[in-house]
């Protein structure tokens, strides 16, 4: 309903004349093909054209934060709360959720593979001096690494087989593919990614890898180009039916990468 109401809104307004709005998202959303398959439906039905910024998390609220987006698309808790204790943010609802698992060649000099403890498998990869692949841009997945990291009580920085290399999933799991190094990646970006190489899944299944996708809602006074009635729109159309059947029907090659699930985040 809350949708049929949004968009009303914006055809009375006058909304249906080329609106656009942009939404500053994680790059595993926009890697994986998720938001490239889904937003044309949101479009179809609204008239609004979306945008689409792919930024590591710290990158994409440092934007809104700006004003260069109208609405954002993120999956780092910690950095959620500051964004939206800061001022930036009104509202937060989870939309869907897959897990981290990590990755690397099959020679597994760790000895990690079957493993489902994260931070036990860090501290065989610092034992072993195994060659790993950090994004180091500040995104969901980074900070995810580094608390993991902290977890264990290791510094990696610095170590000649860490490799930080400042980049988004892509680059890393191609880095770590060309390197036979291993990697923490986001289940979605890891099932869309076509250069495994000698890959392989190794780590997966603790409940420190779960990996939950967010929407916030921007204070209006943040919002310097876009609607504020839009940026709502597609905020609710991301909880509403169609777009939760629509995340949890994104197969490639057969196997789901995310799964839909709305849960409210006071």
């Amino acid at each position: 309903m809350r949708i049929v109401l949004a968009f009303l809104i914006l055809l009375l307004a006058g909304a249906a004349q080329a609106e656009s709005i942009t939404l500053a998202s994680t790059t595993s959303l926009d890697n994986s093909g998720l938001l490239g398959r889904i937003l044309p439906l949101f479009t179809k039905a609204s008239g609004i054209e979306v945008r689409v910024l792919a930024q590591g998390t710290g990158q994409a609220l440092a934007t809104a934060a700006r004003g260069d987006a109208d609405l954002v698309l993120v999956h780092d808790p910690e950095a959620e709360d500051a964004f939206i204790a800061a001022g930036h943010g009104i509202s937060r609802v989870e939309i869907a959720w897959n897990d981290f698992i990590f990755v690397g060649p099959r020679s597994d000099v760790a000895h990690l593979a079957g493993s489902s403890d994260a931070v036990a498998a860090l501290r065989k990869v610092a034992e072993a001096k195994a060659g790993f692949v950090s994004r180091g841009d500040k995104s969901g997945t980074d900070s995810l690494e580094k608390r993991l990291w902290r977890e264990a009580g290791i510094n990696p920085l610095g170590a000649p087989w860490y490799k930080d290399i400042g980049g988004g999933m892509g680059a890393a799991l191609n880095v770590a593919a060309a390197t036979d190094s291993i990697t923490l990646t986001d289940r979605g970006t890891w099932l869309s990614f076509a250069n495994r190489r000698d890959l392989a899944e190794l780590v997966q299944g603790d409940a420190r890898l779960i990996n939950r996708y967010r929407v916030i809602e921007l204070a209006p006074s943040r919002i310097k180009s876009g609607s504020p009635a839009a940026a709502h729109a597609l905020a609710t159309w991301f909880a509403g039916a169609q777009a939760q059947a629509a995340i949890g029907a994104y197969t490639v090659g057969g196997r789901a990468l995310f799964n839909p699930g709305v849960k409210v985040i006071p």
